[in-house]
């Protein structure tokens, strides 16, 4: 029995924001998310009939697309130019934008998604459709075109991988707000001392240009480094610029937001926390990541 237009319709709409988070957690690029669950619903709107759980359904689905898309970026994945980050996803502190609802999860976090997107697109779309979503490895064999051992395999190797890691786990707002304050005060008042308290001694700095902005091409390790780093873009750009950022969620966590303009190019940056320190900043230049964010829109914080 065929499912009536506007039924089907109601019930792909309802599944979209999930499927939009299992496709960007996989593809780490927003575009490409919304290109799949596109697919996905022309997929189901020509076979609507003997689908006994739409939403398992509609995730491997999901899942065999977006390793598709993986596998035929992986030449120009070679071929990027610097370190390659996903594509942040920007919503406003108070909220009420409908990103919301896939930034909440823990596994959008930018530390989380840089160490998902070290692994094989099997790997990733194993580790993810299993361990993120609870689909079964034989569903997920079938998507990657394996035996469920094998699939079994890949999210193994990758939850290992992800344990290995050891990232941090997600500071409370309030924690990011405060270290966060202490870091631009530190970085604006040119204080070497003040600047390397407020940084782990493991920090990094991670840049994606992509070859058509500046930041740093090779990532920036220790926290001597990355101070060096910092004071040498305040000498640069002068300490106003840091007046023009403002203060978003940037994958859930707080971020701080460039426009074009001043200074250095438009961009998006994200930290990490540990132990009351940044540990991590993660900053998106590339401009072909950022078409999705809207740089006018005032803050309101």
């Amino acid at each position: 029995m065929s499912v009536p237009a506007d039924d089907l319709a109601a019930a792909f709409t309802s599944h979209r924001p999930h499927l939009l988070g299992v496709a960007y957690r996989i593809t780490g690029r927003y575009g490409d998310a919304e290109d799949a669950v596109q697919e996905a619903w022309l997929r189901l709107s020509t076979h609507p009939d003997g689908i006994r759980d739409l939403g398992a359904w509609l995730t491997t689905v999901v899942g065999r697309i977006c390793l598709d898309q993986l596998k035929s970026a992986a030449a120009q994945r070679e071929r990027y130019v610097g370190s390659w980050l996903p594509e942040p996803l920007v919503t406003p502190i108070e909220g009420g934008d409908p990103l919301d609802v896939i930034v909440r999860d823990d596994g959008m976090r930018m530390a989380a998604l840089v160490v998902l997107h070290t692994l094989t697109p099997e790997q990733r779309v194993a580790f993810v459709l299993h361990d993120a979503f609870g689909v079964p490895f034989p569903e997920i064999a079938e998507t990657l075109g394996c035996t469920p051992a094998t699939a079994r395999q890949h999210a193994s190797r990758a939850r290992r991988i992800v344990e290995d890691a050891d990232l941090p786990p997600r500071a409370d707002l309030d924690t990011q707000r405060a270290v966060l304050t202490d870091f631009m005060a530190a970085v604006a008042a040119g204080d070497i001392d003040q600047v390397l308290r407020v940084l782990h001694p493991d920090a990094v700095v991670v840049g994606d240009g992509g070859g058509r902005a500046r930041t740093t091409i090779n990532v920036i390790t220790g926290r001597d480094k990355v101070a060096r780093f910092l004071l040498g873009l305040r000498t640069m750009y002068g300490p106003q610029a840091l007046a023009a950022y403002r203060l978003e969620l940037v994958n859930g966590d707080l971020g701080l937001v460039l426009p074009a303009g001043h200074g250095p190019d438009a961009r998006v940056s994200t930290f990490a926390v540990r132990d009351g320190q940044v540990v991590a900043i993660y900053d998106m230049a590339n401009p072909d990541k950022l078409t999705h964010i809207a740089f006018d829109t005032p803050d309101q914080t």
